[in-house]
């Protein structure tokens, strides 16, 4: 419901993807068990809450999503927001997602 993604590369312990967000949506407050991420924005502004911090990122700004770090990822802005998302693990599966919050009533735990 908050947009799309699309997956570019993965290997053994890596995957990039391409989020995308609509304008006034957000993904879930959530955690990952296994992988760490960084973002970089492409395109848009992204308000990122990364544990009880709030990050304004901007075209070529990136940041760095910890393991088991609370986040969260809004689109704020008028335009459709896309950045580059590269994970590092040992298990990149998209059931390695614990919802803390979600506004859009999924599960509290994907497994």
């Amino acid at each position: 419901p908050w947009g799309s993604f699309t997956i570019l590369d993965e290997g053994k312990e890596f995957k990039v993807k391409r989020p995308t967000v609509n304008p006034g949506h957000s993904t879930s407050l959530q955690i990952h068990r296994h992988r760490s991420e960084r973002w970089i924005v492409v395109q848009g502004v992204a308000t990122i809450t990364l544990g009880s911090e709030s990050h304004v990122v901007g075209e070529n700004e990136w940041i760095h999503i910890p393991l088991k770090e609370k986040h969260l990822l809004s689109n704020n802005g008028d335009k459709v927001m896309q950045l580059i998302e590269v994970q590092f693990g040992d298990y990149l599966g998209e059931d390695d997602i614990i919802r803390l919050e979600d506004r859009y009533n999924r599960d509290s735990v994907s497994s």
